[in-house]
């Protein structure tokens, strides 16, 4: 008779401990159940994934009634700026053996309500979200029986986890980078719906009176082409320096100053947000402030496993800096 072979014992958290050299409960704290170093967190996570461990799922929604699923919402997964997080939570999701759901708001407050209900309907273990200005503003009236960590906008103060960037420091930064390489006209665009685009219009405003200049603050409609707002501001007269508080409308600024015949940075100085692809292909190359994108990401992870394990501690707002990225577009005079 032909024997049968066995299958091989599942690989549980005992075989994770021994494969890191750590204790048992080290490998629990890692996956997301308590404080841990990163340091640390990282060496069980790399034994996670050489003995490929699995956390058995089924039985955990027994004994919790959750699911193992993060809610994750966006406002507009096209943004490079979004695609950067929700790549960054599912990661951070992934090693801790949970699942993600992603909803694309498209900033549409009535979108955001509807997946809002659906998360709470699947019982979603927590949520990670960036809500719209509209949302954010009412969330304090909303029945969300959901733990909740808030990216790119706080939502009320005092109510709710928040993953942001120092958007006032950032853009008074590109300030101090543009009058050290001898600007003094420097214009800003900024997004006239947008709270982010309001923080960093007032980092703006804030090192421009540092420096004892004039701020020439534009705030830009949503339903203006970036593009045809920058060329406004050029047909006045162009400033020495153009600072673009988003990637659209650094995108439609370099546009308006080709079309204007204008040289970059003989003419006008640009820079801007968000350290994509195509502001360092071009040439010149664009200096821009790099969001910590995974640092957003797997911040949010940990501030939402730290309010799951104890739902009464007192609110944390995280504050990341951004990379200054510094290319011929600023170059000095």
């Amino acid at each position: 008779m032909k024997s049968i072979t066995p299958p091989p014992a599942p690989v549980g958290i005992k075989d994770v401990a021994r494969a890191a050299g750590v204790a048992p409960a080290t490998v629990s704290r890692a996956l997301g159940k308590g404080p841990i170093s990163d340091a640390l967190r990282e060496q069980v996570m790399q034994a996670v994934r050489a003995t490929g461990y699995r956390p058995n799922l089924a039985a955990r929604r027994l004994r919790s009634q959750e699911t193992g699923t993060i809610g994750l919402m966006v406002a507009d997964i096209a943004n490079p700026f979004f695609t950067g997080v929700a790549r960054a939570v599912e990661h951070a999701a992934f090693e801790a053996g949970l699942r993600v759901i992603l909803c694309d708001s498209d900033r549409d407050p009535a979108r955001e309500a509807s997946y809002l209900q659906l998360m709470q309907a699947e019982r979603v273990t927590g949520l990670i979200m960036a809500p719209t200005r509209a949302t954010a503003h009412r969330l304090a009236g909303l029945d969300l029986s959901l733990p909740t960590v808030l990216i790119d906008r706080a939502g009320p103060p005092g109510l709710f986890d928040s993953v942001l960037l120092d958007n006032g420091e950032a853009a008074s930064g590109l300030v101090d980078h543009l009058v050290a390489n001898g600007h003094r006209r420097i214009t800003g665009l900024f997004g006239e719906t947008s709270d982010t685009g309001r923080a960093r219009a007032e980092g703006y405003a804030t090192a421009m009176a540092r420096h004892g200049l004039a701020p020439d603050a534009r705030f830009i409609p949503p339903a203006t082409p970036p593009a045809e707002a920058a060329l406004a501001v050029l047909r006045d007269g162009p400033p020495g320096a153009l600072l673009a508080a988003n990637s659209l409308l650094l995108l439609g600024a370099l546009r308006a100053t080709r079309q204007a015949g204008l040289r970059v940075p003989g003419d006008l100085a640009l820079c801007g947000f968000d350290n994509e692809p195509w502001t360092e292909l071009v040439e010149p190359g664009l200096t821009v402030v790099e969001q910590p994108l995974e640092e957003i990401g797997r911040g949010a992870m940990r501030l939402l496993f730290d309010r799951l394990r104890d739902p009464d501690a007192p609110v944390r707002k995280l504050m990341l800096s951004g990379r200054q990225v510094v290319r011929g577009s600023t170059a000095a005079r």
